[in-house]
C-alpha cells in the first residue's frame, strides 16, 4: 500500500514540477506580459467545470437519486460500507443506462454520492456487490475525485500555453520562432503530463480495489465482480458503449476495453464457473504475466490498469 502512496505522491510533484518549470520559463523569456491571463483564466475555467461537474455527471448517466425506503438492501449496504470506512454516508444513485457498473463522484467526502447501473443490479450477487461499492467507497474516502480534478488542470494549462503560442504568439512575433520554440515545449509537456495524469488514474483504482478488501470485501468477490462487468460490457451493443465514452473513467472498470479483457480472464476461470473463486486466484499469483507491446501501450494510454495485473495484485492481497 506504501508503494501506492509513494508512487501518487511523486507523480503529483513531477507534476506540479513541470508546470512551474514551464511557467517559470515563459515569465522569464517572454516577460510577464498578458501570461497570468491566461494562468488565471485556465483555473477558472477548471474552477467552473469542477462546481458543475457533479451535474454534468448526474446528466450523463441519467441518474435518479433512491427516496429512503426504496431498496432497502442497497441502502443498507452503503450505510454499512460508510460506517466501515468512517465516513458520511454517500448518496445513492441509480444510473439509468444498461452497461453493468457503478461509480462515485462528489466534490468532498460530505458531497459524496455512489451510483449503480441498472445492469448490475442483477448481474451482481449480493458479495460482489458489496465488493463493488467498497471500491466506490475507496474513491470517496481517498479524495480521488478532488485529485484527479486538480492534476487534471496541469495538462490544460499546458494545453493552452501551447495553443497560445503556436497559433497566435506567431502573429506578434515576424520570425515566429520564440513562439513557435515555446509552444512545442508546451505541446510536448502537455503530452507528457497527460500520460503522468493517466497514470495517477490507474494508480487510484488500485488504492480503491486495496480499500475495498480493507473494508472486509474477499478479493475473490471483486475480482468475479471485474470479471462479470468485463462480461456484461462485452455483449454490450457498440451504440451503449459510444453513449458513456466521456465518463468511463468514474466505472469500475473500462467498457470500451471489454471484449479484449475478456480474452485474458477467461483463462483465469479454470472450472468455467463464471466466477473467480480463491482458489484461482491463488493459481494466478503464481504465474508470470507477460504483456505484449501493443497491451502496454493500451495501458498506457488508459485511465484504468491492465485488468489481469489488477486481479493478480488482488491475489496478493487476499494472501496478506
Amino acid at each position: 500500500m506504501w508503494s501506492l502512496k509513494i508512487r501518487m505522491w511523486l507523480t503529483t510533484a513531477i507534476l506540479f514540477a513541470i508546470i512551474y518549470a514551464v511557467i517559470s520559463a515563459i515569465s522569464y523569456s517572454l516577460g510577464i506580459g498578458n501570461f497570468y491571463f491566461y494562468l488565471i483564466l485556465s483555473f477558472v475555467m477548471i474552477f467552473i467545470q469542477y462546481m458543475i461537474g457533479p451535474k454534468i455527471v448526474e446528466w450523463s448517466m441519467r441518474v435518479r437519486y433512491l427516496k429512503e425506503g426504496e431498496n432497502p438492501g442497497l441502502e443498507s449496504m452503503i450505510k454499512t460500507l460508510a460506517e466501515t470506512a468512517r465516513i458520511p454516508t454517500p448518496r445513492i444513485g441509480i444510473a439509468q443506462i444498461a452497461i453493468p457498473n457503478a461509480f462515485a463522484f462528489g466534490r468532498t467526502m460530505k458531497d459524496g454520492r455512489i451510483c449503480v447501473t441498472e445492469g448490475i443490479l442483477n448481474l451482481l450477487n449480493e458479495d460482489e456487490l458489496k465488493a463493488v461499492l467498497g471500491h466506490e467507497m475507496s474513491h470517496i474516502k481517498n479524495r480521488d475525485v478532488l485529485t484527479i480534478t486538480l492534476l487534471s488542470v496541469i495538462p490544460l494549462i499546458l494545453y493552452r500555453i501551447a495553443w497560445q503560442f503556436l497559433f497566435y504568439g506567431r502573429s506578434r512575433d515576424r520570425s515566429g520562432g520564440n513562439a513557435a520554440l515555446l509552444g512545442l515545449a508546451a505541446f510536448i509537456f502537455y503530452f507528457v503530463t497527460n500520460l503522468l495524469v493517466l497514470y495517477a488514474s490507474r494508480v487510484r483504482e488500485y488504492f480503491a480495489d486495496k480499500g475495498s478488501v480493507d473494508m472486509g470485501n474477499n478479493p475473490s468477490a471483486l475480482a468475479s465482480a471485474l470479471y462479470k462487468l468485463v462480461y456484461g460490457s462485452a455483449r454490450m451493443p457498440k451504440e451503449a458503449l459510444k453513449d458513456v465514452e466521456g465518463m468511463k473513467a468514474f466505472f469500475a472498470n473500462d467498457p470500451s476495453k471489454a471484449i479484449s479483457d475478456l480474452k485474458e480472464l477467461r483463462g483465469l476461470d479454470l472450472d468455467k464457473s463464471g466466477t473467480i473463486s480463491s482458489d484461482e486466484l491463488s493459481v494466478l499469483q503464481s504465474r508470470k504475466i507477460s504483456l505484449s507491446f501493443g497491451d502496454k501501450l493500451m495501458e498506457l494510454l488508459s485511465t484504468h490498469p491492465n485488468m489481469l495485473k489488477r486481479i493478480k495484485r488482488l491475489s496478493y492481497w487476499g494472501k496478506a
